[in-house]
């Protein structure tokens, strides 16, 4: 019984890792994703958030505004949910070397870290997710993708202690 329960152990964690991209596996695409770039300005974006059963829980549009000064990217983002609710993020991030960066903002934990290679850039961070009255300290994996000039792609996937609990996918437009 012990040897079939470390048995699945690897098998899942196999799995898990075996589906997880690569960064450099987009080192040709194009265009250059170019962060600080793409956000200085104002951005639109539209997105929804799927739970773990992967049915849709809320739907959201934001209004970025970016700016560059030196080294740093602040990003003012103004959320509205299908609900009415309203939030703000206030995120400043930094260039830390030629494709990497570092973001702080209030309801992340700790530090964000994100690369970008290609046309795609990874951000990852702990959040504190309000759920039901209560916090719960998430993790989330965004990918984003250019597309063109004007549109980004994301794909996120938001875990607790490793097990997927949620996704966000949303996109972004240029104004």
């Amino acid at each position: 019984m012990r040897f079939l329960k470390g048995f699945w152990i690897i098998v899942v964690a196999t799995l898990i890792s075996a589906c997880s991209a690569d960064i450099d596996e987009y080192q040709t695409q194009a265009p250059r994703f170019d962060l600080f770039s793409y956000f200085d300005g104002e951005v639109h974006a539209w997105g929804m958030v799927q739970d773990y059963r992967n049915k849709q829980a809320r739907r959201f549009t934001v209004v970025i505004e970016g700016s560059v000064r030196g080294g740093t990217l602040t990003l003012n983002e103004a959320f509205t949910y299908d609900d009415g609710e309203t939030d703000n993020r206030v995120w400043t991030i930094s260039r830390e070397g030629e494709g990497y960066y570092t973001g702080y903002a209030d309801d992340i934990i700790g530090e964000a870290k994100g690369r970008e290679v290609g046309n795609a850039l990874q951000w990852k961070y702990d959040f504190e997710l309000a759920v039901d009255g209560t916090n719960v300290e998430v993790t989330f994996d965004d990918w984003l993708y250019r597309q063109d000039s004007k549109r980004v792609f994301n794909l996120t996937s938001i875990t607790k202690l490793g097990v997927e609990v949620g996704r966000v996918t949303l996109f972004f437009e240029k104004q």
